[in-house]
């Protein structure tokens, strides 16, 4: 398989490149604040949020499933369709206002820039389920930390109060995989990345 042939290098590497997320103060990146403008902005913002999160909730779930931890698994997948079921309902409140393009990388929670091709393929190899849920649990605070920045700093009223509801939306998201963390052991260290192998129950 071509993942086993990476160099030391090139795995340090991707791993690196797949989690910074989880090592970042959760804070929304910088350049987004400006451009909060519109409610429909507000809105761009939030759907791109809660369709990435249903796709990689979707990519952890079958890592967990291949690695034959079934209980892990099916928490991403009922996160998935929770979120792909928030982006639904985001996407018909925001039916007849402008939504601004929004760039792939501003919320994303892996790295798309890997090393070598190979790397994200290696990641997912190794990624374990404390991993997949330190991962989901910063972006999910990345995305409480940009609404409540849109409500202490914006002056338009309605462009608040959406981003308030939205801040609350991302709570309850915060406390299901805090909750789920709890029961998960923990990791060694930073640079043991454990054996994505071993089940571990919820």
């Amino acid at each position: 398989m071509a993942s086993t042939n990476l160099s030391n290098e090139a795995r340090s590497g991707a791993c690196r490149a797949a989690y910074p997320v989880a090592h970042e103060e959760a804070a929304p990146r910088k350049g987004l604040r400006r451009r909060i403008g519109s409610v429909g902005a507000l809105y761009a913002h939030a759907l791109f949020m809660a369709r990435e999160a249903a796709e990689r909730y979707s990519e952890f779930a079958l890592s967990m499933a291949d690695h034959g931890n079934d209980q892990v698994a099916t928490l991403f997948r009922l996160l998935a369709e929770f979120e792909a079921e928030h982006a639904f309902h985001l996407a018909k409140s925001s039916v007849g206002l402008s939504l601004p393009r929004i760039a792939a990388g501003e919320h994303a929670w892996l790295d798309h820039d890997a090393p070598v091709p190979e790397a994200r393929a290696f990641v997912f190899r190794m990624l374990t389920p404390r991993m997949a849920l330190e991962i989901a649990l910063r972006a999910e605070e990345r995305a409480k930390a940009f609404f409540d920045m849109v409500v202490a700093e914006s002056s338009d009223a309605a462009i608040r109060a959406v981003a308030l509801d939205m801040a609350r939306n991302e709570e309850s998201h915060i406390a299901w995989v805090n909750e789920a963390l709890e029961r998960i052991p923990q990791r060694p260290s930073d640079d043991e990345y454990g054996d994505p192998t071993m089940p571990q129950l919820l």
